[in-house]
């Protein structure tokens, strides 16, 4: 969401202030998602952009709450469209070479596979969508703490985690086809934090991350005239601070990209 830029007011009032950035990969960093500025949005149970026909922004209470029942049908998960991390689906376990109920060797050599992340089926189902892909791609969402409190979230990931966007991109076929980038869907800060420029360390973090990851660019897809409250992608004005550029423009939604070193 937008963020005014920061005052030299608010620059000074938190210079003393401890910033930590931390993934969200596990059931205690999905707690500290801060609360949406808006309350009738809710970042625990938005999958506006996970699920491109039926996805919503509003809150559910159904799905915030862990004791209710797991949802009996949860979203598939998505095929790679990475071929070169098809070897990484793989159970840690298996023998690519091994036929039938053939038993994999045990070479006390050869190093251990590193164990796989894995989520309850009766986790929240936000949390399940966030980390469906940790073991092969990372996390998909960053949260920003000031001073231990939660002040600002970034959702992101492959571009095939979130068909809404692949929809979106679908509209500009000018738009480079490889490499597919990485794709930021959520920024947002909580009502008190704005005005210190938080929003904007916290994008910078996950293009960072993301370079470190391998993906050559990075998109976004935010919403011109929307409230500050009203988009979880934020405006042009706010990504051209970040140093995004208009790759497609558009009069309502355009599309912004940055090249990743």
């Amino acid at each position: 969401m937008t963020a005014p830029l920061p005052t030299s007011r608010s620059l000074r009032a938190r210079l003393a202030s401890v910033i930590v950035i931390l993934d969200v990969t596990d059931a205690a960093t999905y707690a500290l998602l801060p609360p949406c500025a808006d309350p009738g949005f809710d970042h625990r149970s938005c999958d506006y952009w996970e699920d491109a026909d039926r996805g919503s922004k509003a809150i559910r209470l159904d799905w915030i709450d862990p004791t209710q029942a797991a949802d009996p049908s949860p979203s598939p998960r998505p095929v790679s469209a990475n071929p070169f991390l098809a070897d990484r689906e793989r159970p840690p376990d298996a023998n690519p070479f091994a036929t039938g109920r053939e038993a994999l060797d045990d070479n006390p050599f050869a190093p251990r596979p590193a164990a796989r992340a894995t989520v309850p089926d009766s986790a929240p189902r936000k949390l399940r969508l966030l980390l469906r892909g940790l073991a092969v791609a990372g996390s998909y969402a960053k949260v920003l703490l000031e001073d231990d409190v939660p002040a600002a979230y970034c959702q992101f990931g492959p571009l095939t985690a979130y068909p809404r966007a692949q929809r979106t991109r679908d509209l500009y076929p000018r738009l480079p086809d490889a490499p597919l980038p990485a794709v930021i869907t959520c920024i947002s800060t909580t009502g008190a934090a704005r005005g210190a420029g938080l929003g904007l360390r916290l994008v910078a973090a996950v293009c960072t991350d993301l370079a470190d990851r391998g993906f050559a660019a990075v998109e976004t897809y935010p919403m011109i005239g929307a409230g500050s409250d009203e988009t979880s992608a934020a405006d042009p004005e706010f990504w051209a601070s970040a140093g995004f550029v208009v790759a497609a423009p558009d009069d309502r939604y355009p599309v912004m990209r940055r090249e990743l070193a």
